[in-house]
């Protein structure tokens, strides 16, 4: 408990700094670009776009849910949250070695590096959660309580992919082998993970308990109950047992390394 009060009031001391560097590093990228902010949203929008007519129009796939809501808000349900956690396993893994210099320079404080990182990545996601009620209300779709869904899957992303952020960003730094792993198993992910197939129509008990383990199954649950399912996550609660097994995991792995490895990483990098 004494490192995790040590990290939460570090967080709190540096929240001007954290919160600053976070948004200087997304002007970074549409920097010298014309249309900049667009370039930002382009990529997501066309794979959006790709995906839905590969399996709705191509593979006809889609279909429309109970509550008449279209195929297109259950494939944006996955993919929008996928984009976030898409740049935590993709950067998010390493970002000590990608802010070096606050490491090695100015001795900004390791737990408040990934949340840097988590809030430019955020800012973004916000964003396409704008589009996903644009094409919401766009199809017809009326606005409801289970709306509210939304910004608790929000939250519960954030908090739990920093805290993952941190513990494999001092595993990376330590070891080049552990992050060749994470950057080995990002595409398996995305396809076991419940964003283009769902999980919930598997029939085996046991696979589709497994497969629950997977917080981002969870989060892509949040999303389609509040846009497509029209439904409690609560409601399901396998998916919510899986969550919270793995979250306290999480929590308790992310709390030991960093005790044991914070005090070296400054000397790796």
């Amino acid at each position: 408990m004494g490192t995790l009060a040590k990290i939460l009031k570090e967080q709190w001391e540096w929240r001007k700094q954290i919160l600053s560097l976070g948004l200087f590093d997304l002007r970074k990228i549409s920097r010298g670009a014309v249309l900049g902010p667009f370039w930002i949203f382009a990529k997501p929008a066309v794979y959006i776009g790709v995906f839905w007519f590969a399996l709705e129009v191509g593979l006809r796939s889609g279909d429309s849910s109970g509550s008449g809501a279209p195929y297109i808000l259950w494939l944006m349900g996955g993919l929008v949250p996928w984009f976030y956690i898409q740049e935590i396993l993709g950067a998010g893994v390493d970002v000590f070695h990608r802010y070096n210099y606050l490491v090695t320079k100015i001795k900004f404080p390791l737990p408040g590096i990934p949340t840097i990182f988590s809030i430019s990545t955020f800012v973004v996601q916000l964003g396409l959660i704008i589009g996903l009620l644009v094409v919401y209300f766009i199809c017809g779709q009326t606005l409801d309580w289970y709306l509210i869904q939304i910004p608790i899957a929000l939250v519960l992303m954030f908090v739990f992919f920093n805290m993952f952020s941190l513990m494999t960003s001092s595993l990376s730094a330590i070891s080049k082998d552990f992050l060749s792993l994470m950057k080995t198993l990002s595409t398996p992910l995305f396809w076991l993970s419940g964003i283009i197939f769902n999980i919930f129509t598997i029939h085996n008990a046991t696979l589709q308990s497994i497969l629950l383990l997977n917080p981002i199954a969870f989060i892509a649950a949040m999303y389609r109950c509040a846009v497509y399912d029209k439904m409690w996550i609560w409601d399901r609660p396998s998916a919510c047992i899986g969550f919270v097994v793995v979250f306290a995991l999480t929590l308790i792995a992310t709390l030991v390394i960093y005790r044991r490895t914070h005090e070296e990483v400054s000397d790796v990098l």
